[in-house]
């Protein structure tokens, strides 16, 4: 299912426009990764595209091809977490609630009003726990957990949500490396089996090692739109974050090693 982003504007409450008509396409099979300096919209933008926060104007549009297409602001909330599965910044659970409960949560949309657990619910469940890694944590309390334990079950609750779309705002954020690659690895595996991932980090270097498509803002708005070479380039970084670097590919996989020199 593409998600196409249109002419979007974005804030909160009576404050400034903090998205500033921003565009994109994501695409089945690929992920997605919005760049850009602290305060730039990232966060927003995927809120926008999550119905978490209601857009001022534009269009967010869930296109299902050949023929379906739905625009999100007709959607119920029901309907559209069927549809779209968001990671959130630092996402906190109930006091006590243990890491199955907490993962069967992603089932909520799909169940009817007064329905327990399927078994095709409990199996989507306890594969969505060993995907991640955390089947053996399923009786443990969240609260319990370490940053990167608490991510991953985090993660396996979006998985368990089965949606064609999956948000992930800063998933990296306060993981080790060994974490954080796990966490990528694991966005990697579901934009491979066909979903659409869209993602929002701030290591450019992964970013471009993980992400087929980069949306680069400033204030705002787009700046660049592209594949990693298109978009990772001097340039670019200069303008967006003030940042002097060098631009070297990595001759073992192809992607960017970014050299930083100093501030522009």
């Amino acid at each position: 299912m593409k998600l196409q982003v249109t002419d979007l504007v974005a804030g909160y409450g009576d404050g400034p426009d903090v998205v500033r008509g921003v565009s994109f396409v994501a695409n089945p099979g690929k992920i997605t990764t919005l760049l850009g300096p602290n305060g730039c919209g990232k966060s927003t933008l995927l809120k926008a595209c999550s119905k978490v926060l209601q857009p001022r104007s534009g269009a967010v549009v869930l296109v299902d091809e050949p023929v379906a297409q739905y625009d999100l602001a007709e959607l119920s909330p029901r309907e559209s977490a069927r549809r779209i599965g968001m990671l959130a910044q630092q996402p906190v659970a109930p006091a006590g609630l243990a890491v199955r409960d907490l993962v069967a949560r992603g089932r909520h949309p799909h169940r009817g009003l007064f329905g327990g657990l399927t078994r095709k619910d409990n199996d989507i469940i306890d594969a969505a726990l060993q995907a991640t890694g955390t089947e053996t944590l399923a009786n443990h309390v969240v609260d319990s957990l370490s940053g990167g334990q608490r991510q991953l079950v985090w993660f396996a609750m979006v998985l368990a949500q089965d949606t064609p779309v999956i948000l992930l705002d800063e998933p990296t954020t306060y993981l080790d490396p060994a974490h954080a690659l796990n966490v990528l690895e694991l966005a990697r595996q579901q934009s491979q089996a066909g979903k659409t991932v869209v993602m929002v980090l701030h290591d450019l270097m992964l970013a471009g090692a993980y992400s087929d498509q980069l949306v680069l803002l400033k204030d705002g708005h787009v700046l660049a739109d592209g594949s990693p070479k298109q978009v990772l380039t001097s340039a670019n970084l200069a303008e967006a974050y003030g940042l002097r670097a060098e631009i070297w590919p990595n001759p073992r996989s192809g992607s960017s090693v970014i050299v930083a020199r100093g501030t522009v």
